[in-house]
């Protein structure tokens, strides 16, 4: 089942999960041309919005506007929360993401992968390869560092609710500084807006709290395996790896073994974020745009 309801460039389409809970993605542009479609997955936590900014970009391009769709995973932002919170699982949200590819009759796209969106686009690779026609990895490998995910374990569904956007700030500079020490007033408020909505009963958190449960059992001892078979799945497709110089998650030797495998890895660094990075800046957007025309000709040949 499919719904839509349009607001300006974009729109939200409500599609049915294989187990019947109700799936949003944002849809910006126009509905599919002849150029490559783009998919953007969120970190665990994240939602659709975090990238608006790219996906109006590539969008609302002038000499090569494509259609982007962002996906709010279920149990944030506006998708359902489910029931059983054992269900935010990648094997499920794998399912839920060829589900939407399925709904919305795409049979190849340029993903890009923020985190767990990432994961997410390697563990396509392995059942799905022809569904990708370009992979953008933003800050994820084959190996998660475990004092990035320790920290990531110690917020998730543990932040106090702020009495308001402008304390949200606050909340956020108190946990993301040291991973975003160059950000701007007007960043940190966005950053905000896009972890918390603010309701008559006072803010809500864009995900479900149940989601920190499936983080309970991960100890520094007991990281996820690595995923070396999954990336090497996408030895037939460009892949370009982001890395935020300051993260914790990707670190700078697994980035190094990724080159080594993939002579041909398009990487990008950037000197002042951490996990994640952005992607809202020009220079950064640029170069996602080189490596989109990248897929493009590749897929054309």
């Amino acid at each position: 089942m499919l719904d839509a309801t349009r607001s300006g460039i974009s729109e939200s389409l409500f599609i049915s999960a294989p187990d019947g809970l109700r799936l949003h993605v944002r849809a910006y542009g126009e509905t599919p041309n002849s150029r490559l479609p783009m998919l953007c997955l969120p970190g665990l936590a994240r939602t659709e919005t975090d990238f608006e900014v790219l996906a109006r970009r590539f969008a609302s391009d002038p000499e090569s506007p494509r259609w982007v769709l962002a996906l709010d995973y279920r149990g944030r932002g506006q998708s359902g929360h489910d029931p059983n919170w054992q269900n935010y699982d990648p094997r499920i949200e794998l399912a839920d993401l060829i589900a939407v590819t399925t709904a919305l009759g795409i049979d190849r796209a340029i993903f890009v992968g923020t985190s767990r969106g990432g994961i997410l686009t390697m563990l396509l690779a392995a059942v799905a390869p022809t569904l990708i026609a370009g992979a953008v990895l933003n800050d994820i490998g084959p190996v998660i560092e475990p004092k990035g995910l320790m920290r990531i374990k110690g917020y998730v569904g543990r932040i106090p609710l702020p009495t308001g956007h402008a304390d949200g700030v606050v909340v956020l500079r108190r946990l993301f500084s040291a991973q975003f020490p160059n950000m701007t007033d007007e960043q940190w408020m966005a950053w905000s807006r896009r972890s918390w909505e603010q309701r008559e009963n006072g803010m809500v958190a864009w995900y479900d709290a149940k989601l920190a449960n499936t983080l309970k059992a991960l100890t520094a001892d007991t990281m996820p395996p690595p995923l070396w078979a999954q990336f090497d799945a996408m030895a037939s497709m460009p892949v370009m790896a982001i890395r935020g110089m300051l993260s914790d998650i990707l670190s700078s030797e697994t980035l190094q073994a990724m080159r080594a495998r993939r002579k041909d890895l398009d990487v990008l660094e950037i000197s002042d974020q951490g996990h994640a990075p952005l992607l809202d800046d020009e220079p950064s957007l640029e170069r996602i745009a080189a490596f989109v025309k990248r897929c493009d000709e590749a897929n054309a040949g």
